[in-house]
């Protein structure tokens, strides 16, 4: 069985390869990661750096799991293992991403990339719809989105958080006639907006109901008492 630690705990207590994160980022991990620890879930992590952080993964999900790191950086390649597998390639490459998502069915996929927007915005249109129903999209460092040097700005057409807020019509669809029902509206059950913290969490979404149960019902006059 596997022994349950924080990821943050795994993280102050490394010694092996650098890994490099905000400190605020963990208890998101844990809020939206923490139900695959024991389940030996599948990840792709776009962003490989130092190798530090596919240990990390690999140790906080347990035995069993499948780690996939992309990175354009060729030396990466070395930190390929068991379970651990290096892919290298630009984080846009159609042909890329089709190859590696015929092969793997991933639960999590962590975007910590280049951080450009017009790669945040490809990878999240090859990937997302190709990934397992229940599984969950991060992209992480959006503060990058207001930073001119990777393309960003405030408001500015074409960001990566521009994007996010389409989505979030996207989830509400059904409920508009100006916005059409599409593949994210039906497997998306919500989207999370943390300071330069993106999650997407997937879930096949039926029909929308609502119910009534109680029998008492306060007249308007009630609430001034």
């Amino acid at each position: 069985m596997h022994e349950y630690r924080s990821l943050q705990e795994i993280f102050l207590s490394n010694g092996g390869r650098v890994v490099h994160k905000w400190l605020h980022y963990f208890d998101i991990y844990e809020r939206h990661f923490s139900r695959f620890v024991g389940k030996s879930p599948t990840m792709l992590e776009i962003g490989v750096f130092r190798g530090g952080s596919l240990k990390m993964w690999q140790e906080y999900f347990g035995p069993g799991t499948r780690i996939v790191g992309l990175d354009i950086d060729p030396k990466c390649a070395q930190y390929g293992e068991d379970d651990i597998e290096v892919v290298i390639g630009s984080q846009d490459d159609p042909a890329l991403l089709d190859d590696v998502l015929s092969r793997y069915d991933f639960d999590i996929v962590l975007d910590d990339g280049s951080h450009l927007m017009k790669h945040l915005n490809a990878s999240f249109d090859l990937i997302y719809d190709r990934m397992s129903p229940t599984g969950v999209y991060m992209a992480e460092d959006l503060h990058t989105c207001y930073l001119p040097r990777f393309g960003g700005g405030a408001k500015r057409a074409g960001t990566f958080m521009e994007t996010v807020k389409d989505k979030i019509d996207d989830l509400h669809a059904t409920y508009s006639s100006g916005v059409e029902v599409s593949e994210f509206t039906r497997s998306t059950a919500s989207i999370n907006v943390y300071d330069s913290i993106v999650v997407f969490e997937k879930k096949p979404q039926g029909a929308r109901s609502h119910i009534k149960t109680g029998s008492m019902e306060l007249l308007p006059s009630d609430f001034a008492r």
